[in-house]
């Protein structure tokens, strides 16, 4: 049995390359990263939207890498945006790190709790090897 999550694309629904109406992920173990901004290892937040939106999916990673998973095993991916950037240079960065990966994606514009943060991305991935 697999512990990758497999896309849901009924046929009535709009088919994106880049994400997937819903995801079933094996049960099993299952890891909640919490929001991560684009903020290096000193905590220091990069400039702009597309670096730290690449930033942010880096520091995703990590905590995938940590806890024995990737990005392989994320079943939805949450992207918070600040209110009024253009999501256009978020989606490119996004590409950027995350590659043609789907997944289920929700996007929302909120007003950020960190000053200067622009994006935010939590993720919810199985862990394999259960």
């Amino acid at each position: 049995m697999t512990t990758q999550p497999t896309p849901v694309d009924p046929p009535e629904l709009f088919h994106s390359p880049a994400f997937a109406q819903g995801m079933i992920a094996a049960a099993g173990r299952t890891l909640y990263v919490g929001g991560q901004n684009g903020t290096d290892k000193s905590g220091a937040l990069l400039h702009g939207l597309g670096p730290q939106t690449e930033q942010a999916l880096r520091n995703v990673i990590a905590v995938l890498a940590a806890a024995g998973s990737g990005p392989e095993y994320v079943a939805k991916l949450t992207i918070y945006l600040a209110v009024g950037v253009d999501p256009t240079a978020a989606y490119g960065a996004t590409a950027s790190v995350w590659g043609n990966r789907r997944t289920a994606v929700t996007v929302l514009a909120i007003t950020p709790a960190r000053e200067g943060a622009l994006v935010e991305i939590e993720a919810i991935a199985t862990v394999p090897g259960v």
